[in-house]
C-alpha cells in the first residue's frame, strides 16, 4: 500500500516539536520528509551516555518515538493528542558517541491508527544499532 503524501513539511513538524514541550526542549529534529516517513537526527552529548561508553535505550526509545509521531503528523496534519499505543524496540549494537539518525517508515495509516517502522543508525551512513515498531493512535 503506498503512502500517502506529506501534509506537513520538515521546518512545521520541527515548530510543533519543539513548541510542544516548552518545558523539556527536545534534542532531536526532523531533518526531512521522505516518500516514506521521516528521518530524525539526535546529536548525542553527555546526557545521553550510560556507564559502558554507550548511548542510553530510554534516549533511543525517545528518539524512536519521536521518529513515529513525526512520521504520523507528517501525512496527518497537526493531531496533538495522537498517543504512542505501542513500542516495540530491539538494540542491535553499541552505538558510537555520534549523532544517532532514525529513518521512519508509515507501513499502515487509517483513520485511528498508524503503525510504523523505525531504523535508528549511529552516525549519518553508520552501522544500524536499533530497530523499533511503533503504533500511534489517532482521535477523531
Amino acid at each position: 500500500m503506498p503512502t500517502p503524501p506529506a501534509v506537513l513539511r520538515a521546518d512545521e513538524l520541527n515548530e510543533f516539536l519543539h513548541s510542544a514541550f516548552p518545558g523539556a526542549p527536545r534534542d532531536y529534529g526532523v531533518q526531512r520528509v521522505t516518500e516514506e516517513g521521516v528521518r530524525l537526527r539526535m546529536p548525542v552529548g553527555q546526557g545521553n551516555v550510560r556507564p559502558g561508553g554507550t548511548v542510553s535505550g530510554p534516549t533511543m526509545m525517545s528518539l524512536a518515538d519521536a521518529a513515529a509521531w513525526m512520521a504520523t503528523l507528517s501525512r496527518v496534519g497537526i493531531v496533538p493528542l495522537a498517543v504512542t499505543s505501542t513500542l516495540t524496540i530491539n538494540f542491535l549494537a553499541k552505538p558510537d558517541l555520534v549523532d544517532l539518525f532514525a529513518d521512519a517508515s508509515l507501513l499502515r495509516l487509517g483513520a485511528r491508527s498508524s503503525l510504523i517502522e523505525v531504523r535508528i543508525t549511529s552516525g549519518v551512513d553508520g552501522p544500524l544499532v536499533a530497530h523499533a515498531t511503533v503504533g500511534y493512535s489517532i482521535p477523531r
